[in-house]
């Protein structure tokens, strides 16, 4: 990934933009995710901490649980990122808050005894 990824909230009011090349782009099948972002399944793309420059606005921040820090906007409520203890130089963004993120795939789980019995995903996705 030579080109920065741009990504924003729904409203517009915050703006970043991914320089470098993902730690791994993944499927989050816990429940705080869920709760998060009203969906059954979050897909996230992991990038170093600095190398993800908010260009406008600021990402509000609370603790939902401990060592879990959750991104959103203050002003529309997207969800934007999810940071934690157990990956402590990187911040994992919802590739639904980028521009291009068809191109972010996600190519392996967590929490997959977590998922919901009724998401059926294809065979080729499930238990990567």
């Amino acid at each position: 990934m030579s080109e920065p990824f741009s990504g924003r909230c729904l409203c517009g009011a915050v703006r970043f933009e991914a320089r470098g090349r993902p730690k791994g782009i993944f499927w989050c099948h816990c429940d705080s995710c869920r709760r998060h972002s009203g969906v059954p399944v979050s897909v996230f793309v992991g990038f170093e901490n600095d190398s993800v420059p908010v260009t406008e606005g600021a990402i509000t921040t609370f603790k939902s649980s401990p060592g879990t820090t959750r991104g959103f906007c203050a002003r529309c409520g997207s969800t934007l990122t999810c940071a934690t203890v157990h990956f402590p130089t990187e911040t994992h963004y919802h590739v639904g808050a980028f521009d291009r993120a068809a191109e972010l795939q996600p190519s392996k789980h967590f929490f997959a005894n977590e998922q919901l019995p009724w998401l059926k995903l294809s065979h080729n996705e499930q238990g990567k």
